[in-house]
């Protein structure tokens, strides 16, 4: 059984997993992190397997939904069901979930795609771009993806609550 629980797995398992799973450009910086979930401001799911660390999800509470920034599923748990299980998991305990994808440029990026499409996910047609987390990168093209959102919620709205409250950009 997969449980999902507020952090109590050892910071250093969660941030192995996170330096692992993304790429420099796409992750804030160790430190800016920690500082938003210490505010409250970002929070810190951990899967649970039978007593075994199984992964984290990092997401955001916003006004009209919930923003999932980081998902990553341990190398030992993926594959059997896991990360599915933990999307309907949080699916039932929230209402609207958007997160953000890489482009299909990948056999990686286009898998990811699939993945959230199987589970009803729908990708906005419009391009996105996640502003820098590192001095003098630039900003990183990716696509929106949604599920349970308002009908009628456009891709101007989300991104506009992205900007403000995730990357506090006017």
């Amino acid at each position: 059984m997969i449980r999902l629980i507020p952090t109590v797995t050892p910071e250093e398992a969660v941030r192995e997993l996170y330096e692992a799973s993304f790429p420099l450009e796409e992750k804030r910086p160790w430190d800016s992190l920690s500082e938003l979930l210490k505010h409250d401001r970002l929070r810190l799911l951990t899967l649970d397997k039978e007593g075994v660390f199984g992964g984290f999800l990092f997401y955001w509470q916003l006004p009209d939904y919930f923003f999932i920034e980081y998902f990553a599923v341990h190398p030992d748990m993926r594959g059997g069901g896991t990360g599915s299980h933990v999307m309907r998991l949080l699916e039932e305990q929230t209402g609207g979930i958007v997160l953000e994808v890489e482009p299909p440029l990948t056999a990686q990026a286009v898998r990811r795609i699939a993945f959230y499409e199987r589970l009803g996910y729908q990708a906005f047609p419009e391009v996105y771009h996640q502003p820098p987390h590192h001095k003098g990168f630039p900003p990183l093209e990716l696509r929106l993806m949604q599920k349970g959102l308002t009908p009628g919620e456009t891709f101007l709205q989300v991104k506009n609550q992205l900007y403000k409250y995730v990357y506090k950009q006017p």
